[in-house]
């Protein structure tokens, strides 16, 4: 695509604070469109996020079952987590993924990378293979409700087709799917 092709960005005239939280920022800019009208465009503000495809060193895939506040209901998903300031991703990985599992990983990389709701969110996740998982411990934070359940990997394609038994988190599946097609592929 040409940058004659791009659409006409808008124009930020001015922006304030709507709320600042530990996680999430509310920023509400006023901004002039393509067309010269006048709008309002809210943001929420987010440092960005990583989620750990894991593999065990016996090729079972590691799930936690977690339940999720903001939907009032339990899911089952990758391992994810917020990234502090400055961590690169592989840290922010093998950080989420021993905190919420008690796994620790023998090799990260970087699978996908993709802003999760452009529409209102700054937020980037990154997908990462965590491959080799091995347990070193307990689950032992008393504040998350989080269950690990491993899944030999010829069990993970149902949890990726349509259906009941189908992934309902956008990170799970998008994680998943590209562990089946690097499988597939390899």
């Amino acid at each position: 695509m040409h940058d004659q092709d791009e659409p006409t960005p808008t124009e930020t005239l001015g922006t304030h604070r709507g709320f600042d939280g530990k996680h999430l920022h509310l920023r509400v800019d006023e901004v002039r469109l393509p067309s010269g009208r006048i709008s309002v465009r809210e943001v929420v503000e987010h440092p960005g996020a990583v989620a750990i495809v894991a593999v065990t060193e016996g090729d079972e895939v590691g799930l936690i079952r977690q339940f999720h506040h903001a939907i009032g209901r339990s899911l089952l998903g990758i391992p994810a987590g917020t990234c502090e300031p400055g961590e690169p991703d592989e840290v922010t990985a093998r950080r989420e993924l021993l905190e919420e599992t008690w796994y620790e990983a023998g090799s990260v990389r970087e699978l996908a990378r993709y802003a999760v709701s452009p529409g209102y969110t700054s937020e980037w996740m990154t997908i990462m293979l965590a491959e080799g998982c091995r347990r070193v411990g307990d689950v032992a934070d008393v504040d998350e409700s989080i269950r690990v359940e491993l899944l030999p990997f010829s069990e993970i394609a149902r949890l990726v087709t349509p259906g009941p038994e189908q992934i309902k988190d956008a990170k799970s599946l998008i994680g998943l799917a590209l562990l089946l097609r690097e499988r597939d592929e390899g």
